[in-house]
């Protein structure tokens, strides 16, 4: 066996409709677009969507939600991570810049410390947000927020 010897498997194989190429191939005439009407002319386009005027799906199903152009994605660093951060690296302030060498942050994103987890050192933190609880607790062991 060659690869110039090879062929398809018998009748796995058929040659395409010809239409439109006289009466003699049986899908002449109409050339299969049936007697009149838009589909029958030449430039006929479907609208894409078009149910035959049947209400279309995408007018039919409700629209629902707002994008607010206000909104700002922050990234979650909760006070457990803080504690061991400062812990590892023995620090005694923490801003984007530590975030980042952690590994925590790529310094491009909103920062905000969020509450869970316990905070046994006295840290001053510069973030762009803060949660409540967070702050009552990084000011209860005696470090300070900021707020960039």
């Amino acid at each position: 066996m060659k690869l110039n010897n090879l062929k398809p498997a018998a009748g796995s194989t058929h040659s395409r409709r010809r239409i439109g190429r006289g009466p003699g191939s049986g899908l002449g005439g109409t050339s299969t677009r049936g007697h009149k009407g838009a589909k029958a002319r030449s430039g006929y386009k479907r609208k894409i969507g078009f149910e035959g005027g049947q209400m279309p799906l995408q007018r039919r199903v409700p629209k629902g939600g707002f994008k607010n152009i206000n909104h700002k994605e922050y990234l979650a660093v909760n006070l457990s991570t803080l504690q061991a951060i400062a812990e590892k690296n023995n620090l005694t302030k923490i801003g984007i810049a530590e975030l980042k060498a952690a590994g925590f942050t790529n310094g491009k994103e909103l920062v905000k410390i969020l509450g869970k987890g316990e905070l046994k050192v006295k840290v001053d933190v510069e973030a762009n947000a803060f949660s409540k609880t967070a702050e009552e607790a990084i000011k209860a062991v005696g470090g300070n927020t900021t707020i960039i």
